[in-house]
């Protein structure tokens, strides 16, 4: 097996750690909201707390990350988020909670930004949407498992020990990372003929020769003044900021909702709540593997990533139907929907840095980009509590269903071709 899918697999469990930690919060509220008598304004403010770490903290980690490199970086993040998760067993208020999540925020913030540069320096074009893709799968495995592990633990013992059991998985894969992966080398010359590289590792060499412009780069990198500069960067980051607070209403209100509107108690949210989120795994396998297929039959790069991102947001507004079906199952059957079209949506917009930058600088675009989502999610949390606490969650589907389509036409503006952008 290469190496590189070696890495794959271990950016596969990371980031599975990672959205585990992230969503267990919303499995535990049902019992949280009584033990602390929190209302759901109050939980959304607690949510936001996470979100201002995460809009504050993602083009930090990105910039650290393309300084120090993803071994260091990535594993740092790891050990943060992990100890955080870990502190929440100690919570005894609102007000400790929320300042639990903001430094969860921090760590969890270089998640992708560390996942995306891994990809752009180990894979070549035509691999790059299916790595990320399956990177994804993690993100959808880990919140698929969060629903049944974490009310297993609940029931099984309480919140508290699930939260430490929680963070210490998180430990294990640090352990792992850091016994098992190498940064990679700036591989500067060129394969023999023989296939027989002089480096200490042949494939690095062929994976720069196929595509030179994912090689390590020695220049400094660009300051974000000027990223900001360049239109796609302004159209990747309005994108993000419009369709991420949709994500992030899905990974954190789905057991609220379901335990408020449909009735489902901890048992029943642990039972069915994984079921929409293993669209996102569905999602995320095809979001990775149908570009490739497409490419390779000889379809242009700019024609496959439009097709992608577009078709799945301007089918996303059929899911505004969640807030009037009478069946439960219904609701979740829209909700599994909605989430799989996100995602097939989230692995092109990921993938997009990688086909538009060079690598030295996808970390820092890509916190750019991050933290642009999450700023607007930062905004939509508290609407979501408001409207939860004095109307209803059926103006929140109705705004969460158009969405992607207004930030797939941005897109499409600022986007014009799929290409390596010329930096001067």
């Amino acid at each position: 097996m290469h190496y590189r899918w070696w890495i794959l697999l271990l950016l596969f469990l990371g980031s599975a750690n990672n959205y585990l930690d992230r969503q267990n919060l919303s499995v535990a509220q049902p019992v949280l909201k009584d033990e602390l008598d929190m209302s759901a304004s109050e939980y959304s403010w607690v949510l936001t707390a996470f979100m201002i770490a995460y809009a504050l903290f993602h083009p930090i980690t990105g910039r650290l990350i393309d300084r120090f490199g993803t071994k260091i970086g990535f594993a740092a993040c790891t050990l943060w988020w992990s100890i955080a998760i870990m502190l929440h067993a100690t919570v005894n208020g609102v007000y400790s909670l929320a300042a639990y999540r903001f430094m969860l925020g921090v760590g969890e913030a270089g998640l992708l930004p560390a996942t995306v540069k891994t990809v752009a320096e180990w894979f070549p074009k035509s691999e790059r949407a299916l790595a990320i893709g399956i990177v994804n799968v993690g993100i959808g495995v880990g919140a698929m498992i969060a629903p049944p592990f974490m009310a297993y633990l609940i029931l099984a013992f309480n919140w508290r020990v699930a939260f430490i059991i929680s963070g210490l998985l998180g430990i294990v894969w640090l352990v792992v990372w850091q016994g098992v992966y190498r940064d990679k080398s700036p591989p500067a010359r060129a394969v023999p003929a023989s296939g027989n590289s002089t480096g200490p590792n042949p494939e690095n060499g062929r994976q720069v020769e196929e595509d030179p412009a994912g090689a390590a780069d020695e220049t400094e990198p660009f300051s974000w003044i000027r990223l900001l500069r360049i239109p796609q960067v302004g159209g990747l980051m309005c994108a993000r900021f419009l369709a991420d607070s949709v994500w992030y209403f899905y990974l954190f209100w789905v057991p609220p909702y379901l335990n408020e509107v449909r009735g489902f108690d901890i048992k029943q949210i642990g039972a069915y709540a994984w079921i929409p989120f293993f669209a996102a795994v569905v999602g995320n396998v095809l979001g990775g593997c149908l570009p490739a297929i497409l490419i390779r039959s000889g379809h242009s790069l700019t024609f496959v990533r439009k097709l992608m991102f577009a078709a799945s947001a301007y089918l996303i507004p059929v899911t505004i139907c969640t807030a009037f079906v009478q069946s439960s199952w219904a609701a979740i059957a829209f909700i599994a929907l909605a989430i799989f079209l996100s995602w097939i949506w989230a692995t092109t917009l990921f993938t997009l840095p990688v086909d538009l930058f060079p690598s030295r600088i996808v970390g820092s675009v890509y916190g750019l980009t991050g933290a642009a989502g999450s700023v607007g999610a930062v905004l939509f949390m508290p609407l979501v509590g408001y409207l939860v606490d004095f109307f209803s969650y059926t103006p929140i589907f109705i705004i969460v269903g158009l969405l992607h389509p207004l930030a797939a036409s941005i897109l499409l503006l600022t986007i014009r071709r799929v290409e390596r952008i010329d930096l001067g």
